[in-house]
């Protein structure tokens, strides 16, 4: 039970053991936090069961509060009660079950594997699609997980980097996924090259130069035809890069009546331009080849084309908006 809400008022009756404590959190000593409320995060995780002694889960509270920074901006210095709640946010059982673990705890483990074997068991089936790989997949997680690789002398565990912000299960279930995707990309790079046995993928031939010819004729004599309104909405979307927002307040409409009229006016421009393509002489898959052209290799300048000097504002509404409103801005 808290027995206050402020962490400078956390007075925990521990006669018996307030010396043992003070020697068991000199590592979060430095935090100015009470021990008597350092003592009550460690009964909250349950620590004890997962034979984590109350020094070592105040030293992974220290580490994990050092590394996120107290869910603060690095430039803010946190104060006792800013830490206080960032360690009450904390999955305090997860935390200390996990470091439990990556310390070799046997408690802990026998309780991890209880919890989680079998969920993860199915995550990595469906991870893979196989039961087999699945089960080889978390198979190998849980050795990693235990700490078989030792670097000096020392086991390390991912667990250890558990921070207990997010479920345990969860960062489980994503570090499963990122080990199977660093598998796949380690042995798709080891596959020898006459092994790799894949049809060549069918090129897209570019439009030959008559037809980007063609093409280039057609967009300019149809965006010639465009009356004002359409040219001005062309040019304010795609080359000047306005906003639907800016289009709108400009013509002094709804933002959803510039949607309507861009969406109708780009698809009547294409049926116009596969038509017109039909027309002088390709076929209608040619035609939409040649559509799909980097406009980039149109000898066009789109610009002038659809540079307007007047214009008559499109409008669903009544009162019309002054020409004079309707030029071009480069921003809002």
């Amino acid at each position: 039970m808290d027995t206050a809400s402020q962490p400078g008022e956390l007075t925990l009756p521990l006669p018996s053991t307030e010396s043992a404590l003070a020697a068991s959190v000199d590592s979060c000593a430095q935090s100015g936090l009470p021990i008597a409320f350092l003592h009550e995060l460690w009964l909250a995780a349950d620590a004890e069961s997962c034979d984590l002694a109350r020094e070592e889960f105040c030293s992974a509270l220290a580490a994990v509060g050092a590394k996120c920074h107290y869910g603060l901006p690095t430039e803010t210095h946190p104060t006792p009660a800013q830490e206080a709640a960032f360690y009450r946010a904390l999955r305090l059982p997860d935390l200390a079950l996990a470091h439990a673990c990556a310390l070799g705890r046997e408690p802990a483990w026998q309780r991890f594997l209880h919890l989680y074997r079998a969920p993860l068991t199915q995550a990595a089936i469906a991870i893979t699609g196989s039961a087999t790989l699945g089960h080889d997949l978390a198979d190998s997680l849980y050795a990693e997980l235990f700490g078989l690789t030792e670097r000096g002398g020392q086991r390390k565990s991912p667990l250890a980097s558990y921070s207990g912000r997010g479920s345990l299960l969860g960062w489980l279930r994503t570090t499963l996924a990122q080990r199977h995707i660093d598998h796949h990309r380690r042995t798709h790079r080891e596959t020898p090259l006459d092994d790799l046995d894949a049809a060549a993928p069918t090129s897209t031939a570019a439009p030959v130069p008559a037809e980007l010819d063609r093409l280039t004729h057609a967009v300019a004599r149809i965006l010639e035809q465009l009356v004002p309104d359409d040219r001005f909405l062309l040019a304010s979307y795609f080359l000047d890069q306005h906003t639907l927002l800016q289009i709108a307040r400009l013509l002094r409409v709804h933002e959803a009546t510039v949607s309507r009229k861009l969406k109708r006016l780009t698809a009547e421009l294409r049926k116009q331009l596969l038509r017109d393509l039909q027309s002088g002489g390709l076929s209608k898959r040619a035609a939409e080849e040649a559509l799909g052209a980097d406009p980039r290799d149109l000898e066009i300048n789109l610009r002038a084309l659809l540079q307007t000097s007047q214009t008559t504002p499109f409008s669903d509404q009544t009162t019309r908006a002054h020409p004079a409103t309707l030029q071009p801005r480069a921003s809002e």
